[in-house]
């Protein structure tokens, strides 16, 4: 009764014990895992040669992952810790088990090792006598597959030295290195004959007493159910996966092709898996993918035999560009070079004809038709006109983060420093043209060059900004036919910097709409407004073509957009505001005044710089101020004299004084008259003269 106590005691605590980790595994080398997989070939292809007849079982010598095995291992060790107390230990006088109660206590644990865990195949628990090796009590217990358990009479024999060919043996057996605070020892994965399965024991040694036995507890897992993964190691691995990782990156798929896993009914077997084609590509002819054992074997024999038939299974890559492609069909636009060659020729040739001028106007800067307009904002419109013309060599090659980043300085900043000189010279304009009190409104170059420092600072600030915090890149779109090309990517950082120039442009078109009016010299406000209005049109139009007639065009069609867009926005600029003046300085009348505007009295408050129609070269618009108050003093004085002589030559009742100031005007034959008296003839006036 209190051996069965003692066994209902051990078979509670087996079923309720707490896991704890395992160790870990030590590298295997390319040579090992080799081998193992050429046992395991042989097993599954019956190959076995002497194995089962002249050896019971064939080892794998790389080491397998145990944590899987926790609650295996557990049991085991509390079933050696029960042996120890009840069967080993305790044979003392007055405390010792009958033959028959030890029997029973030994049967009892085994069949309740077996019992407890559905993996098990087999469960040992032995008593050997240190001395002469010879097996003093055993129960040995397994289950077939198809779940019947039964006593194995044959394996292990009381009074019979235990055989030394047993894997799961300690002091014969091969087992896999362990914690030192493990309890037991792992052996190698082996085919066991006896059981027709790959398994894996575990083997618990009860320490010697001092009666000489010493006392053992086995188990035999079955691993079969388990597959052999020879793919790269993609994940972390797990125990409670069904995969064994001791295999992993050891699959033969060719460097175009990748491992995928495939679960098969033979778990243990070599070449479990398939060979996809990676990415950018495709299989020459259609078929299925790769199966893993003809992989497998094509391997060995070009190993073996330097056969060809393993570049067989090989893929061919896709047109540059495709990620993923059923044939070698081209993936990329393609870029007419010569095309976009022959717009960037124009372009820099138009860069180098901007430049020519700028250093044109610079020469003649001190013509009238130069001077009048603002020699420093005609060249700092230029130069804009220069980073604009600029963008056509950053768009040129396929687009990247770099290229992308050139794109958008050079269109925007190229347009915020040619449309802010323009604007701030008709706003000049503006401001003096709706002045409407005598004193003159004065603004020089200097004072609109510091209200254009603001404007371009703000601008420099924010692409600066995008720049260095979320710099455009080159992303793929697809074309009409499906292609990809490069193109930068637009972003709230651009559809913000569009909003703020769509509220530029309608500023400067509503000064240049308030000046429509004004007279200048060389008509140079209408001129400016022209190229104003030209430049909100085009922007617009464009923007208009790639949102809804050319949201899909190819690369060139985009590169002809923007070399359109740049010469309708840029060279009609240039052509608008210098072409007339060069055409004069061509003409010789470069250093002439307008006689048009000089025929409609165009002053100093229309011209462009505050230059008037004056002889002198002086730009002071303080002198200029006091020069026509001077004039208007004289007016004044003028039509005062006028009063005065006709009070005195038309009034016959005041005679001048001889020697006076108007005695000379009269005698000088100057006859005023008023209107009111007819005049008299000659004598008579003679006699009147008398008269008086």
């Amino acid at each position: 009764m209190e051996a069965c106590r003692y066994l209902l005691l051990a078979v509670v605590l087996l079923a309720a014990l707490p896991r704890r980790t395992t160790t870990s595994l030590q590298e295997t080398s390319r040579e090992e895992i080799e081998k193992a997989l050429e046992t395991i070939e042989e097993v599954a292809s019956n190959n076995l040669g002497q194995l089962c007849v002249s050896q019971s079982y064939r080892l794998l010598s790389v080491p397998l992952q145990t944590d899987r095995f926790e609650p295996v291992r557990q049991k085991a060790d509390l079933a050696a810790l029960l042996v120890q107390e009840l069967a080993l230990t305790r044979q003392s006088h007055g405390n010792q088990f009958a033959p028959h109660q030890l029997h029973t206590v030994v049967d009892g644990v085994a069949h309740s090792l077996l019992g407890s865990e559905r993996s098990l195949l087999a469960a040992r628990v032995l008593a050997v006598n240190s001395t002469t090796n010879l097996v003093s009590s055993c129960s040995v217990w397994r289950r077939e597959r198809g779940g019947t358990e039964w006593r194995e009479p044959g394996e292990l024999l009381v009074g019979i030295e235990v055989p030394q060919s047993l894997p799961w043996y300690p002091p014969t057996g091969i087992f896999q290195p362990s914690m030192p605070s493990a309890a037991g020892f792992w052996t190698f994965p082996y085919y066991s004959c006896q059981a027709r399965s790959w398994v894996i024991s575990y083997s618990v040694t009860v320490p010697t007493h001092k009666h000489g036995n010493s006392g053992y507890v086995s188990v035999d897992v079955d691993i079969t159910r388990l597959g052999i993964n020879q793919c790269d190691p993609s994940e972390p691995h797990s125990s409670k996966d069904n995969m064994l990782n001791v295999f992993r990156g050891s699959h033969k798929c060719h460097n175009t092709t990748k491992c995928v896993y495939s679960e098969s009914e033979r778990k243990w077997s070599r070449g479990s898996y398939v060979c996809h084609c990676k990415a950018g590509y495709y299989m020459a002819h259609p078929q299925v993918p790769f199966l893993g054992n003809l992989v497998e074997a094509a391997w060995l024999d070009a190993l073996s035999n330097g056969s060809s038939t393993y570049e067989t299974f090989r893929c061919e890559r896709c047109a540059p560009g495709c990620q993923t492609c059923d044939s070698h069909a081209p993936c990329l636009a393609s870029y007419n070079w010569p095309f976009r060659i022959g717009l960037l020729s124009i372009s820099s040739s138009c860069i180098f004809l901007t430049l020519c001028l700028i250093g044109y106007v610079y020469h003649n800067r001190r013509l009238k038709v130069f001077k009048v307009a603002s020699p420093i904002f005609l060249c700092i419109t230029l130069t804009g006109c220069v980073i604009m013309y600029s963008e056509m060599a950053a768009i040129f090659p396929v687009l990247d983060m770099y290229t992308c980043i050139l794109t958008k300085w050079t269109r925007h900043f190229g347009f915020c420093i040619t449309y802010t000189a323009l604007l701030m010279k008709t706003w000049r304009v503006s401001l003096t043209y709706r002045v409407k009190s005598a004193h003159k409104v004065k603004l020089t170059d200097k004072q609109l060059l510091q209200w254009m420092f603001p404007i371009l600072l703000v601008m420099l600030i924010y692409l600066s900004t995008w720049t260095l915090s979320a710099p455009p890149i080159g992303e793929d779109i697809k074309d009409n036919s499906g292609l990809l090309f490069k193109q930068c990517t637009y972003n709230w950082w651009d559809h913000s910097i569009a909003i703020g120039e769509v509220f530029f442009l309608a500023w400067g078109v509503r000064v240049c709409y308030n000046v429509r009016n004004a007279e200048s010299l060389f008509n140079e406000a209408r001129l400016i407004s022209y190229a104003i209005y030209n430049i909100a049109l085009v922007n617009i139009m464009m923007v208009a073509f790639h949102l809804f007639l050319f949201p899909r065009a190819g690369p060139d069609i985009k590169y002809l957009l923007g070399f359109i867009r740049t010469q309708l926005s840029t060279s009609v600029t240039v052509a608008l505001v210098f072409g007339p003046k060069v055409l004069r300085v061509i003409r010789g009348q470069g250093d002439q005044w307008d006689k048009r505007a000089r025929a409609r009295a165009v002053t100093a408050s229309f011209s462009l710089n505050g230059i008037g129609l004056v002889a002198d070269e002086t730009t002071d618009l303080y002198q200029e101020n006091e020069e026509l108050k001077e004039e208007i003093q004289k007016l004044a004085g003028q039509i005062e004299f006028m009063k005065i002589v006709s009070m005195e030559v038309n009034n016959r009742h005041v005679k001048p004084k001889p020697g006076g100031y108007f005695s000379g005007i009269v005698g000088a034959g100057m006859h005023l008259q008023s209107p009111r008296t007819p005049r008299e003839p000659q004598n008579s006036g003679s006699e009147s003269r008398d008269h008086v």
